[in-house]
Formats: C-alpha cells, sequence, structure tokens
C-alpha cells in the first residue's frame, strides 16, 4: 500500500526576475502569465511512496528537494496534479522548525504532541525517553531560545521520532550533531520502519542514502530524472547533473 503518492505534481513560485535569476531564464524555469512571472519548482512530478519504506532524494541545491517535502507535508499546495498520504505526517526541517522559542524544551514537547493529537497522558508516558533520547536533560527546562543550533536539532529530531507519525519526513536534520548521535538516530528510524512508519529524507550525503534507504530519486529543476527503482541509479544521475554543470 502507499503511503504517499504525488501524480503530475506542479508547484509554481511567484518572482522578480533580474540578473539573479540569469539561469532559471535560459533553462526556461520561468513562466510568464499575464503580468506575473513564476519559478517552476516542481513539475509534473509523479511519485509513489510504499509504507514503510526509506526513500531518499537527492539533487543539487535549488532543484526542488525540500520543496517536495513541504507538498508531502501539507505546507504548499500544489498548483496542478494531486497529492495523497495516509496517516500523521511530521516534517523535520531546518533548526528549530515548529519550535516556540520563548517556550522551554519540555514546553515544547507537549505543544508538539498535543498538535500530533496526542493525550496529556500519552505525553507524560514519552516524556522521559524524548528528553533522553535528545541528551539535553540539563537544559530541557530552559527557553529553546538560549540553545545551540546542534541541542535544536537533537530534541527536534528526538520529538519527531517517539511521536510515532505514520510519514516521517527529513530535511538534512541527520546531519546534525557528532557521528554517535547521528548512528542513534539512524537506529531509531530503522525501528520506526519496521512497524510500518515510512521515512522520507532529503540528504547531500551520499554514503548515508546509499547505505541507508531502500530507494532514492533525484530531482534536478524541479524534474524527477530517475525512476526511483535504485539507489546506485539516482547518484549515478546525480554525478552526471554535478558533472554537466561544471
Amino acid at each position: 500500500m502507499n503511503a504517499i503518492e504525488l501524480d503530475s505534481v506542479i508547484l509554481d513560485f511567484p518572482v522578480k526576475t533580474g540578473a539573479r535569476y540569469l539561469k532559471e531564464q535560459v533553462t526556461g524555469r520561468f513562466k510568464t502569465e499575464g503580468r506575473r512571472t513564476h519559478l517552476r519548482a516542481l513539475d509534473k512530478v509523479n511519485m509513489q511512496i510504499q509504507q514503510g519504506e526509506i526513500l531518499g532524494i537527492i539533487g543539487p541545491n535549488g532543484a526542488g528537494k525540500s520543496t517536495i517535502l513541504r507538498v508531502m507535508a501539507g505546507v504548499y499546495s500544489p498548483d496542478d496534479g494531486t497529492v495523497k498520504t495516509r496517516g500523521k505526517c511530521v516534517l523535520l526541517a531546518g533548526i528549530g522548525t515548529g519550535f516556540q522559542s520563548n517556550l522551554t524544551g519540555r514546553e515544547n514537547i507537549k505543544l508538539n504532541g498535543s498538535i500530533m493529537g496526542l493525550s496529556d497522558d500519552e505525553i507524560v508516558d514519552r516524556m522521559d525517553e524524548i528528553i533522553a533520547f535528545s541528551e539535553i536533560p540539563d537544559f530541557i527546562d530552559q527557553p529553546i531560545r538560549t540553545y545551540s543550533m546542534g541541542m535544536k536539532a537533537r530534541l527536534g529530531f528526538a520529538i519527531a521520532a517517539h511521536l510515532e507519525p505514520e510519514i516521517l519526513l527529513i530535511d538534512e536534520v541527520m546531519a546534525v550533531g557528532d557521528a554517535a548521535f547521528q548512528k542513534k538516530c539512524k537506529e531509531r528510524i530503522k525501528q520506526m520502519v519496521s512497524g510500518d512508519t515510512t521515512v522520507v529524507i532529503v540528504s547531500h550525503n551520499m554514503s548515508t542514502v546509499k547505505s541507508f534507504c531502500d530507494r532514492a530519486v533525484c530531482i534536478h529543476e524541479g524534474i524527477i530524472h530517475t525512476s526511483g527503482e535504485g539507489v546506485d541509479d539516482a547518484i549515478q544521475a546525480y554525478q552526471r547533473i554535478l558533472s554537466e554543470e561544471e
């Protein structure tokens, strides 16, 4: 059964033209309708991700990787095409995304749990495990605004990984922290997948994608360049794109 389905998804962003966007003008990513100009962020993207699968999304900077995750999470609505997801979805993107800076770490855990639909008792039951996983117990009752980037990333992943979403979307966050914490994150994701959680990871780390993901797709200029059948095919497509741009 598919947990995520994207069918001919198109997404345009309104932009101001100029020298900064010369490349986009040359490659045709700009679309003009009347007096409005748009950047074609995603161009007829088709994707099917099975329940319990780990999919990697790779591509150059500005290719549309993070945009796809936000479409899956419902942050962006496509201008055309359809997006279907089955189950609760958590997007872990950027440092401190979704945190209220004036609240403490503990209060942010409660807030995120409530947003995910957990009862107060369920949040309390998982609180100690989340704090222990984050490895920042001495700071958990301090305001988030006092946290370092690494601390925010640790807490963000700990919360997302213990709220038991059916779909977990990760945008580069696993690159934060030391090697031991990264290993712990990967082990936690594998545990989640064994329980049928679907995971989509955006990463520039090819070794992580190759060793960790079941499949991968390569996106460039808003277009999927591989069918997603194999990780090696996606990496080869990515390397070809990089060599062509040199």
